[in-house]
C-alpha cells in the first residue's frame, strides 16, 4: 500500500521560504506521477507542482512558477517542494499525492484524481 507522509509546513512571513518533504513508500511500479496539491479555506483543491517517477518531468501551476521548485531524492524515496518568495495567498494545507500510470500533466489537474494522498501539512504565510 502506498503511503505518503508530508512534513515541513509552518508559519512564515511574506517573502520567506519553506521546504516541504513527502516521504513515499509502498510503490509496486516505477511508473507513477507524484505531486503537491493545496487547499485554502473555502477554495477547491488545486495542483501546485508534479513530477514523473521515470523521467523526472515537472509541471507547475502558473501562480508558483519561478518561486517553487519540485525535486526528488530517489535514494530517500522523498519528494520536496522548495517554496521561495512566499505570499499570503500561498496559505493552504499542502498535500502530497500520487497515482500510477498517469502523466505529470494529468495528475496535476487531478484528471483522474490521484488515488493516494498524504495527511497534509499547514502552510501559513502571514506577518
Amino acid at each position: 500500500q502506498v503511503q505518503l507522509v508530508e512534513s515541513g509546513g509552518g508559519l512564515v512571513q511574506p517573502g520567506g521560504s519553506l521546504r516541504l518533504s513527502c516521504a513515499a513508500s509502498g510503490f509496486t511500479s516505477d511508473y507513477y506521477a507524484i505531486g503537491w496539491f493545496r487547499q485554502a479555506p473555502g477554495k477547491e483543491r488545486e495542483g501546485v507542482s508534479c513530477i514523473g517517477s521515470s523521467d523526472g518531468r515537472t509541471v507547475y501551476t502558473d501562480s508558483v512558477k519561478g518561486r517553487f521548485t519540485i525535486s526528488r531524492d530517489n535514494a530517500k524515496n522523498t519528494v520536496y517542494l522548495q517554496m521561495n518568495s512566499l505570499k499570503p495567498e500561498d496559505t493552504a494545507v499542502y498535500y502530497c499525492a500520487a497515482e500510477y500510470g498517469t502523466t505529470v500533466e494529468a495528475i496535476c489537474v487531478m484528471w483522474p484524481r490521484p488515488g493516494y494522498w498524504g495527511q497534509g501539512t499547514q502552510v501559513t504565510v502571514s506577518s
